[in-house]
């Protein structure tokens, strides 16, 4: 059986992947042209991540129960203490906020790039032509066409 030294240096291990991961999508988001398959096989290993890093919880919290503590932050910090293992976990504290940090700029520059993307659509549809109306006096009205990405 695992220590809960060795649980915590295993989701370490994971998390810095994840934070890897995360980088290397941030690299491709700010590139002028988006690698789509690249993407998708990053969205891919972070969900296989999170799936590993879950399941390491789970066994880690088990471990913390095992050692008579309470499933909470404050008996995390008491299990990493009597265990001999505080600084990891303060480790993998840090790290964890600086992966969540990561995946929300990430996620702000999806956003960015859609409402981009839904600005130049727009501006193509515009070009490609409008459908014309007329109003009550007979005057031609163009109505241009749009797309809204957030319906």
């Amino acid at each position: 059986m695992m220590s809960l030294a060795q649980h915590i240096s295993q989701q370490i291990e994971r998390i810095e992947a994840l934070r890897q991961l995360l980088e290397q999508e941030q690299q491709l988001l700010g590139q002028g042209q988006i690698d789509g398959e690249q993407l998708q096989a990053i969205a891919m290993q972070k969900q296989q991540l999170q799936q590993e890093l879950n399941q390491q919880e789970a066994v880690r919290r088990a471990a913390q129960r095992k050692l008579g503590y309470e499933e909470t932050a404050q008996g995390a910090v008491d299990a990493a203490r009597q265990a001999g293992c505080q600084e990891l976990w303060s480790t993998l504290l840090e790290r964890t906020q600086r992966v969540a940090h990561l995946n929300q700029l990430n996620g702000e520059l999806i956003q960015h790039r859609l409402h981009h993307n839904q600005h130049m659509l727009n501006i193509l549809r515009d070009a490609a032509g409008s459908t014309a109306t007329y109003d009550a006096a007979g005057q031609a009205q163009i109505t241009p066409q749009r797309i809204n990405s957030k319906a």
